[in-house]
Formats: C-alpha cells, sequence, structure tokens
C-alpha cells in the first residue's frame, strides 16, 4: 500500500477548504465538540451544499450523489469538521438513502432522496424498543396489514432527534411465524401522521437529543415499506454495517487529536508545558496511531459498502470498526479531561435560558470536553453493544475455523 499523499486528493482538499472558507456563514459555525448540530443549521448548510452540487456527498452519481472516492469523502468530513460546519443529516445521508438506494422502489427513490439532498427532509431511525435494545429482532412494536395500508402500534425508545424529524424508518414485526427475525418489515412512517406522539428524554447533562416515540392506529401506506414484507431483517443487516462505519466517528477522533494537542501547548505540569513532556508526547503519538488505523478501517469498509459487498465478512469488518472505534472515541475524550488536570471536573455547559455573568477559568480552551466525555460512556452501547459485536466477530470466526 502507497502511503505518499496523493496529489490529485491534496487538490481536492483545497477546493474543499476554500469553499467552506467562502460559503460557511460563521452564525451556523460551532467550535464545540458537537455530536449533531440543531435543525436550522443542518437545514442551511444541506442548502449551501446542494447549491454547490454537493448534496449527497456519499452517495455514488447515477444515485444522485457527488461520486466521490473514499478519501475524496473523508477529506470533505475532516475538513467540513476542522471548520466547524453544521453536521449533516447522518440518518438521511449514511442510513436510510443508502438503504433506498439498494432496496427502494423507483417511487420511493423519486420521494425520498431529492429532499433529504436538498435539506427539505430530516430523518431518524425507529428500532430500539423497551427490552428490546441489543436485541433487536425481540421488537414488539407491530404492523397489521389492512388492504393497502399498515395500522402500526407500540413505541419505540432513544430515538435520536426523533423531535427533529421529518420521516422515521421504522422496523415492525408484520408476522409472528417461528423465526422471529423474519416477521421483520422496514416501513418509512411521516413524523407529522396522526397517532404519532414524541416525547423527549433529557439526559443527566441537561440535554435533549433522546426521544420516546408512540404509534397509536398509525396508518402508513403499503407502498411505503421498503422491500418486500419480512425482508427488513436483510436491509437491517446492510443499515447497520453502514451505521458502524458512521459511529467510528473519524472526525470527531480528528477533533479530538487537534484539541488534545491545543492542550498540550496551553497546560503545564511542574512548570513545563505538557508538549514537552516526554510521557505526554508518548500518549498523543499512540493515540494519533489508533486514530490513522481507524480511518484505514474506515476506508476500507466504506469501500465495501460502495462496491455493494453483503458478505459475511464485509458485515463483520464493520462490527470490529464499530468495536475499535467507539472505545477509541472512549479512551481519547477521557484523556482530554485528564490533560485538563483540576479543570477537567468543571462543567462549561450552561442550562438552556442560563447564562454565566463571567466567563470560567479555561472555558475557551475546554468547552464542553467533560461533557463529551460523559455522552461517550454511551458510544459502547448506541448502534449495538460492544458484547453483540464480539458475538458477530467470534460467529464469524468459528465458522470459518
Amino acid at each position: 500500500m502507497d502511503f505518499l499523499p496523493d496529489p490529485e486528493n491534496e487538490r481536492f482538499r483545497q477546493e474543499v477548504r476554500a469553499f467552506i472558507a467562502g460559503a460557511l456563514d460563521p452564525a451556523i459555525a460551532s467550535r464545540e465538540l458537537e455530536f449533531r448540530s440543531a435543525r436550522d443549521p443542518i437545514v442551511a448548510w444541506q442548502r449551501i451544499l446542494h447549491a454547490r452540487g454537493w448534496g449527497a456527498p456519499y452517495w455514488a452519481a447515477q444515485d444522485g450523489g457527488t461520486g466521490w472516492t473514499i478519501p475524496q469523502q473523508q477529506i470533505f468530513d475532516e475538513e467540513c469538521h476542522a471548520a466547524g460546519a453544521p453536521t449533516l443529516d447522518i440518518f438521511g445521508h449514511k442510513q436510510i438513502g443508502p438503504v433506498l438506494n439498494a432496496f427502494g422502489t423507483p417511487e420511493q427513490k423519486r420521494r425520498f432522496r431529492d429532499p433529504i439532498i436538498s435539506g427539505e427532509q430530516l430523518w431518524c431511525q425507529g428500532f430500539s424498543e423497551p427490552g428490546s435494545g441489543s436485541d433487536l429482532a425481540s421488537l414488539r412494536c407491530r404492523a397489521e396489514r389492512r388492504g393497502e395500508r399498515y395500522v402500526v402500534n407500540g413505541q419505540k425508545i432513544w430515538t435520536s432527534y426523533a423531535h427533529q424529524a421529518d420521516w422515521i424508518f421504522l422496523l415492525v414485526r408484520t408476522d409472528g411465524g417461528e423465526k422471529k427475525q423474519a416477521g421483520i418489515s422496514m416501513l418509512l412512517v411521516d413524523m407529522r401522521s396522526a397517532g404519532v406522539t414524541t416525547k423527549p428524554i433529557v439526559t443527566i447533562d441537561n440535554r435533549h437529543h433522546l426521544n420516546e416515540v408512540f404509534f397509536d392506529n398509525v396508518e402508513v401506506p403499503v407502498t411505503d415499506r421498503v422491500g418486500d414484507e419480512g425482508s427488513g431483517w436483510k436491509i437491517t443487516k446492510f443499515l447497520l454495517n453502514n451505521e458502524h462505519a458512521s459511529t467510528a466517528e473519524l472526525p470527531s477522533l480528528h477533533a479530538y487529536l487537534r484539541r488534545l494537542k491545543v492542550i498540550a501547548r496551553a497546560q503545564a505540569c511542574g512548570g513545563v508545558a505538557l508538549a514537552q513532556r516526554p510521557e505526554f508526547r508518548l500518549r498523543v503519538a499512540r493515540f494519533e496511531a489508533e486514530v490513522n488505523a481507524i480511518a484505514m478501517l474506515v476506508a476500507r469498509v466504506a469501500a465495501l459498502e460502495q462496491a455493494r459487498d453483503h458478505s459475511p465478512q464485509a458485515h463483520v469488518l464493520g462490527s470490529v470498526l464499530k468495536l475499535r472505534g467507539t472505545e477509541l472515541l472512549q479512551s481519547l475524550s477521557t484523556f482530554l479531561v485528564e490533560s485538563l488536570g483540576e479543570h477537567g471536573a468543571v462543567s462549561y455547559i450552561d442550562p438552556p435560558g442560563q447564562e454565566r455573568p463571567h466567563a470560567l477559568p479555561l472555558q475557551a480552551l475546554a468547552g464542553d470536553v467533560a461533557a463529551d466525555a460523559f455522552f461517550r460512556r454511551a458510544s459502547t452501547i448506541y448502534g449495538g453493544t460492544s458484547e453483540v459485536q464480539r458475538g458477530i466477530v467470534a460467529r464469524l470466526r468459528f465458522e470459518f475455523s
């Protein structure tokens, strides 16, 4: 493998960087370590990208995307994150979008892909239920077919950003056969439908990004089912492999490294800057090597997805990436807190509607590092727990041994 920089990729990086510098409105930019931006900045930035022809940076040209290579996609993500650009709607771009490209009908592609690209529609994922998270096949939310409609009843929980979403892609049970995976289907549901109720779950850091979603006799046209009835499990395995590449959050890992190097130059221990202490430099170097390894694995998994490789080996690589990427998110975010010393224990996040009259010590440097480290404790749970990922890897190793 050639590790030398590709001049064409460097030219592309300069093009992206120049575009962002000229197009990104400072009013919608953020320097915090945001997992996801608010709805208005997401929509505003998506419209800007769409006007430039970059509205679907992860899709093939035949699907209405940019047709960028995997390295170009990574460069785009890195430059957007470094500039503080609003996040994209990952549920639309990296989850239901690829599903529609692979399994959707021509009518579904026509109805749903363009609004994702233009920013008219934001999406959320309706998978987890009370008592049915890691064991997704045990879900109980039911859709009963009545003529050309399904009637949906049940509950979803931990639904990220449902309060911002226009549509939800929903796993439901349409058959109660012997094999529970065989009775699952995927529906596309308008969040404004009668009978859909969203209730917030406010986390300990006083943030609202999680929700409960209830479905009470919600009517969904059969034409809004993705794939055949009962094919939801196959589609979900395809989607989750894409999600595993996203949950590694490579741009966030790069952002952590940048913040760590800034702290290393600004903070001192025993009168010596952290950046000059050999033991600290060694830790940073090890983290950087791990991030580079994740970047290579992200590129490999994304290339398999781009090639429509649905093999068990490809699925296992997604699980490996989910394991290693989320564990690194936790260890690196924790080390950021430790590098701030006693200031790492300070919460710099103000509750909504409250402002401090004066900035706290190191507020500009530390930002939301502590809150982010606490949030990352969930990274080995959402998107499929580490225990489940290890089981997937172990099963494949057993089959090939």
